[in-house]
């Protein structure tokens, strides 16, 4: 018996390894290819548009981009997999360092934005499934439809002219007031992380009043998801027998509800946030834009805009290799939840 499930559970890692490795390979090919089909020439970039031919023929010759293309694509495949994503053609350092000082700062804004949509999109489903067709759960429907139909870049300038322009009551664009920029060594990149461990309390409560905007604005998109899946999965499970058993058993209405219906839909539901998570750390781009927050979504920009393709292709590999660590840290946690899918 403990030989079999010993297999079970190898032939499953097994399958889960082949999975990712599949994935990032098939991640590389894509990027590769869309960076050689964008119209869009990073040798410009490099020699500028009035080179002479012979100039620009060199640097095509420095580069490897006057290879075959299979070599082309060899080359890259070696170099992504030594962590070399070549040298941005903006900063002139390695995009690799770039990346480890951006990433952070987009970590902190989705991982905050996360902890909104869940801490307060989880109940209000719950609530909404409880009082389907009341109005409680029109007003969370409502909210929902929302959050899926404004676009996010839009709501995030409306807050800046309400909250900042008009009321006045919430910083400007970046991470922190403009006095305290780089008076901080960073340990971890997390600016609250890294001020707390300083005992710098003036930054941190800067840093956090900068983060509270568009944190909620990118969070409202969150709790759109969180909430109206929520309730889809709650009023599944409201509706089965065994909560009927529970109530009919004399079980209080709150522990039928919040711990047998909703103890039942956790599976799901980390699936639900991991997906909203890792679309958060990708989507963070036109947040990053309007509030000037400078995570990898505005590198990227810059980078696109400049014709960096070093830059593009490095941070979407990246967004790409953490949008599968998202979900295959959701899988292994739907296994432990549920013994079932082990």
């Amino acid at each position: 018996m403990g030989s079999a499930i010993l297999k079970q559970r190898l032939r499953t890692a097994f399958r889960i390894v082949s999975s990712v490795l599949l994935t990032f390979f098939g991640l590389m090919v894509v990027t590769f290819f869309i960076g050689r089909v964008l119209p869009i020439d990073p040798l410009l970039a490099v020699v500028g548009d009035r080179a002479a031919p012979d100039v620009y023929a060199l640097a095509k010759a420095r580069l490897g981009l006057d290879l075959p293309l299979y070599v082309q694509f060899y080359r890259y495949v070696i170099q992504v997999l030594a962590g070399d994503f070549g040298k941005s053609l903006l900063t002139a350092r390695y995009v690799i360092d770039d990346i480890k000082r951006v990433f952070p700062a987009t970590l902190e804004l989705a991982t905050t934005a996360t902890l909104f949509g869940v801490v307060i999109g989880v109940p209000m489903g719950v609530m909404a499934a409880v009082k389907q067709g009341r109005l409680p759960d029109q007003i969370v429907r409502v909210l929902g439809l929302f959050g899926y139909s404004i676009p996010v870049f839009w709501l995030g300038l409306m807050g800046l002219l309400l909250f900042y322009g008009t009321l006045e009551i919430a910083p400007g664009p970046g991470r922190v007031d403009i006095i305290f920029e780089d008076m901080m060594e960073p340990r971890t990149g997390l600016i609250l992380i890294d001020a707390a461990l300083e005992g710098e309390w003036d930054i941190f409560v800067s840093a956090l009043r900068h983060l509270v905007l568009p944190a909620a604005i990118l969070g409202y998109a969150s709790l759109a998801y969180v909430s109206r899946m929520t309730r889809s999965f709650m009023l599944e499970q409201l509706g089965q027998e065994y909560i009927t058993t529970a109530r009919v058993k004399g079980l209080s209405e709150r522990r039928v509800i919040w711990r047998h219906a909703l103890g039942n839909v956790l599976v799901p539901l980390i699936t639900v946030i991991a997906l909203s998570y890792a679309n958060l750390l990708e989507g963070a781009v036109l947040t990053e834009t309007v509030f000037a927050w400078p995570g990898i979504g505005q590198y990227l920009t810059r980078a696109l805009l400049a014709a960096d393709m070093n830059a593009v292709l490095g941070a979407t590999i990246v967004v790409g290799m953490v949008y599968i660590g998202v979900n295959l840290l959701s899988d292994l946690l739907y296994r432990m939840v549920d013994p079932r899918a082990r």
